[in-house]
Order: C-alpha cells, then structure tokens, then sequence
C-alpha cells in the first residue's frame, strides 16, 4: 500500500532525511518512532505530498507522491502533530467545510459525518465553538476530519498529544480498530503507545532508518544474554558467587536493597528450572522468579544511542539485519 525507496530530502547543505527505505502492508499499522530532529516529520511530509523528495521515490496504492499528488492525497487521511482546525467555526460546520474541499458529495457527508464524529466522541461538542475546546477536544477535530472521507491510508503524527489517560485510550483502541480496514502510519514519541496499536516498528535516527521490524523480533536480535529477576527469602551471604557455579550464568548482580536479584543467563539458555531446584534444595526461599524482556524503549534506546560501538557502522549492521 505504502512503499518508499530511497528518499533523500536536503535543505541547501544539510541533508533531512537520506535513502530512507521501508513499506506498509495494506491493513497493517506502522509505528515511525525517532528521536526530535531524526527525520519522521520530513518523511511524513513528503508522504502526504506537502513536498517533494530531492531524491528517490515514494508511493501510496501505486500512485506516486511528486508525479501524482491529487491521487495520493485523495487516498490520505493526515493527522498532523498541530490539528488543522478553524477555531471560529463549531466542529459540524468545520467537518462540513472539510468534507466539501475534500470534494465529498452532499449527501455521503450527511450520511459519514454522524459516523465519524461518534468515533472519535465529539458527540456532546459538536454544536461548540473550536475557539472552546479543549486541547484535547482539538486534537480529536483533527482525527475525524482525517477520518471524514474514509480513507484507506491515514498518517497520524502524535495523534494522541494534550490527551487524558482515558482518551488515550480510546484513541489507541479507535486505531487499533482501523488495523485491516485501513493503511495506518504513527509517528510517535510514545514508546508503550507503538507496542500497544502497532504490528511493525520503523526506527530512524540522524535521517536514517537503523531499524525496520516487530517489537519482538527487535527485542530478540538485540539482547546480549537471557535476564532473570530472582527473589529469595533467606539468601547466604556467598548467595551469589554459589549462583555463578551453575553452568550457563554469565553474571549475577546482587541488590543494594535485599530486593531482587538479577541474573543473565547465555544468549538462549532457560536455566530457571535450575535456579528454581538450587534454591529450593537448599531451602532458601524461593519468593519470585521471572524473565526479564528487553521493552521496545530497551531497543529505541540501542539504536539511537552511539553507545558501546554502535555508531554509524553498528546502525548498517543493525539495519541489514533487519531487512532495511
């Protein structure tokens, strides 16, 4: 549905984005995550035509974004990080304009517009002033008139900003109901937000893309070694150096606190059954015993961090890696 190749976007000397590359399955929901200043705004941009890539190529259901931008945008529904609303106008009036320069006809605006604005729970604020609304409230003006034309592609940058928990909620699971219907890009800062509503994560960095792929399989790829929370009721003094003898512990950090312990395993090695009967035999009190997953933040952080080696080289390998 959404395939870009090669994307250079440059300013005079200094270069915006440069060879970006991924695509977007029809139905499938995509989160564009990044750092401030790595690109997502500038690829946004060029996706929904508002301009031009200096180089390479972008499409949207086969049309292209510079040659054919009415096409393009007559399939996109484009929610950006400030909403597009006319605070004089009431949120009827303002959708109503909208569907009208989006060339809907009459009498499929009278019948979507209802929908729409019951989709995005504008219901009880749909006679009000824009001027009135809160942020929020504004924020969710701006989804329906992305939503209004029924699109099958929407492009959402930040789309739950000045939210409460409760709306952002709602929102989360409004766009996960989108998922196979329509096309969906989330640009967001929101790390729990991608891992809740999205299927693939596109990570970019320095206007480079280091990461294409599921949370999961992120997760996987990147971690050193398996990690084990553990919490025993009466541990030895000696607790951990015992524990470092069973074969496939790599190292064992002792809490400052008497809390948790944490042990990392060899890089595909399950040894709680070990740590379980070890502990249990020697009847020190088994309380807890967990794995601990590398989270998507875990990832975001390893990937846009020069850390450990990982500059410019470890982000093409991390990239060929994962199939950018």
């Amino acid at each position: 549905m959404i395939d870009v190749q090669h994307i250079t976007k440059r300013y005079g000397d200094r270069t915006a984005i440069e060879r970006v590359t991924f695509s977007v399955n029809k139905g499938e929901v995509l989160a564009f995550l990044g750092p401030n200043g790595a690109g997502k705004t500038t690829t946004m941009r060029i996706l929904t035509c508002f301009m031009p890539a200096t180089e390479g190529t972008a499409t949207v259901d086969g049309f292209d974004c510079t040659g054919q931008p009415q096409d393009v945008k007559a399939r996109i529904g484009y929610l950006p990080e400030t909403p597009p609303v006319y605070q004089e106008l009431t949120v009827s009036e303002y959708l109503t304009f909208v569907g009208r320069l989006k060339g809907m006809k009459a009498a499929a605006l009278q019948q979507r517009m209802p929908h729409v604005i019951e989709q995005v729970s504008l219901g009880d604020v749909r006679h009000r002033l824009i001027a009135n609304l809160s942020r929020g409230y504004r924020q969710r003006v701006g989804l329906a008139q992305a939503l209004l034309h029924d699109p099958p592609v929407l492009i959402l940058d930040e789309p739950t900003v000045g939210l409460d928990p409760k709306q952002i909620i709602e929102i989360r699971e409004l766009i996960k109901s989108l998922a196979g219907s329509h096309t969906v890009i989330l640009s967001t800062h929101i790390l729990p937000e991608a891992t809740a509503v999205c299927q693939r994560v596109v990570i970019i960095n320095e206007g480079r893309i280091v990461a294409v792929d599921t949370p999961e399989h992120l997760s996987a790829r990147l971690r050193r070694s398996e990690k084990i929370s553990l919490t025993v009721k009466t541990p030895p003094p000696n607790f951990a150096d015992r524990l470092r003898g069973i074969p496939g512990i790599v190292s064992v950090f002792a809490p400052a606190d008497g809390g948790a312990y944490l042990v990392e395993c060899a890089l595909g090695r399950d040894l709680r059954d070990e740590i379980a009967r070890f502990v249990v035999t020697n009847g020190w009190g088994l309380l807890e015993l967990k794995t601990i997953s590398m989270t998507l933040e875990d990832v975001f952080l390893r990937l846009t961090q020069h850390e450990e080696g990982m500059g410019e080289q470890g982000s093409s390998a991390v990239s060929q890696e994962t199939g950018t």
